[in-house]
This record gives structure tokens, sequence and C-alpha cells, in this order.
């Protein structure tokens, strides 16, 4: 009989296998990193909202001095939307407005820092994020002295007669919306540096390269690449926007008043716990129908 074959020198000996490992150790892990950020979750913000869900089905006829009885009263939804419907269309008509600025100013500041700023780019990132080392608090009582009617920016727009000689702007719909876009600008701009930066310039060189001007070359390239951190910023930005009440409280008068306002007045003023809940649970399904109707129609990959 002839020897067995030899593996030829040099060849790649197998490794003797390991010690065997758990059973299942390695597909419960995940799951083991993830318990934690669940537990937050399910006790922070689940069972709250399990009971804020709760609060909004009690009998309005009660109080906290006698209590609440559940007498799982629906009504509280259409009672609530019946009496503030104008508030409700007031915060998403100021959030769309405060977006639609916010757009204007934060696209081309988040394209400079991204493409233009060089050697300047960490210290005007700085720039946008150092605002937010404030309070939110004091940040809008600044621009309640930056709108007052004594304030140099009213008496600028009264020398150039853009504003009437009694005209003001505090206490206006202009405040408010003015207010939103510079306390949630910083949400818009971040995410939309992310996409811009990560942008190949290569593909830009490549539309010149093809005949194509500026303005088609951030149609047709810059635009689209970019609208992954469009869509994250405009979310981050409106979805606060539109339950804001501190920029109407300060700046505007109970005219102005947004449905944020209304919440706060029912829980902590008027001490209406079903009405405040039910108008939370009627916030949070606006906000989601808009936001699922956005994604839908304006998803990253249908932006154009």
């Amino acid at each position: 009989m002839s020897a067995p074959a030899r593996p030829p020198t040099g060849a790649a000996q197998p490794s003797a296998p390991g010690p065997p490992r758990p059973p299942g150790r390695h597909r419960l892990l995940p799951y083991l990193l993830l318990l934690p950020a669940a537990a937050w979750l399910l006790v922070f913000f689940a069972v709250p909202l399990l009971q804020l869900a709760a609060a909004s089905l009690y009998d309005p006829a009660g109080s906290l001095a006698t209590g609440y009885a559940m007498t799982w009263a629906f009504g509280n939804y259409p009672d609530a939307l019946a009496a503030y419907w104008p508030q409700f269309g007031r915060s998403f008509g100021y959030a769309g407005a405060a977006l639609v600025l916010a757009l204007l100013a934060g696209y081309p500041l988040a394209y400079a820092i991204a493409r233009k700023a060089g050697r300047w780019k960490n210290l005007l990132l700085v720039c946008v994020v150092a605002p937010m080392f404030t309070s939110f608090l004091v940040r809008t009582l600044a621009w309640k002295t930056i709108l007052s009617d004594n304030g140099w920016l009213v008496g600028l727009l009264r020398d150039v007669h853009l504003l009437a000689p009694d005209g003001r702007l505090l206490a206006t719909p202009v405040a408010v919306v003015l207010g939103l876009t510079y306390n949630f600008l910083p949400f818009l701009v971040l995410p939309l540096y992310a996409s811009l930066e990560r942008l190949d310039p290569r593909l830009l060189e490549a539309a010149g390269d093809l005949y194509a001007g500026p303005l088609r070359t951030f149609r047709r390239v810059t635009l689209p690449l970019s609208a992954p951190g469009l869509v994250a910023g405009t979310l981050l930005f409106f979805i606060p926007a539109s339950g804001d009440y501190i920029n109407a409280e300060l700046l505007g008068t109970p005219n102005e008043y947004m449905i944020g306002n209304v919440i706060d007045s029912a829980f902590l003023v008027r001490l209406d716990h079903p009405q405040g809940a039910a108008l939370s649970f009627l916030l949070m399904a606006a906000i989601l129908a808009v936001v699922f109707g956005y994604l839908r129609r304006t998803g990253p990959e249908k932006v154009l």
C-alpha cells in the first residue's frame, strides 16, 4: 500500500479547536447591553405616559381636593380640541414660520462651516453651540431685551421706516417666531453640517466638468446628498418648537399663546389635570401625524 500523502511544506496546519463557548451567551449579549436603556425608558417614559393616558380619561368634574374618578371620559378629547383649536393652529403656524427662517439662515451657515471655513471650522461650530451653554430661559429673556420698545433694533427699524413710529416687535407674533428660530437653530444646523461635511468634493468637481452651473450643482448634487441631515434637522427643530411655551410666554401676550401655554396653565394654574392630559395627547398625536406625513412625502430619497 502506498503511504498517505503529506501536506505540502509550508501549508497552514489546522488549528486545534478552542474550548466550547457557553451556548446562547453571545446571542443574549446585545439584549443585556440594551437592558439599562430599556429600563430607563420604561421607568421614566412608558410609565408616566400610561399615567398621563389614564389622567386624560378621568371625570372632569373631579379635583385634586376631592380626587378624580376613572370614568373613561373619552369626551375630554373633543371638548379640549373644540375649546383650544386656535392654539393648536397657532403652535404649528409659528413653528412652521420659524422653521422657514431657520432654513434660510441655517443651511448657508452649515454649508459655509462644512465647505468654506477651513481652519476656522471648529471655532464656528463652537459659536453655533455656545448659546446652548446658557439656560433656555436666559436666552429668551435676552431676546426680550433686544426686541424691547426702547431697544436698538426697534430704533433702527424706525429710523429706516421699516417700522411705524409707534410700532413694536415685542408682544407680537414676530417676536415669538424670532425667539423660536434663535433658540432651536442649533438643532437644525448641526445635522446639516454633519451631512455637508461628509460630501465628497469630487462630486462637485464632476458636476462642474459636466458644465453644471453652481445653482444646478446645488440642486442636483449638494441638496440630495445633504437630505438626511436636512430631514433630521427639520424634525429636531419642528418637534420641540411646536410644543414650546416659554417664547410665547415671555415674548408674546395671551393673543400669541401656543398650546404649550394652555397645557401649562391646565396643570399648574387651573389644576384641570384631565384637560391638560387630553391636550398633551392631542399635541403628541398631531406632531406624530405631521412627522409621519413629512417623512412619507419628503424622505431623504424623495427630496427632489
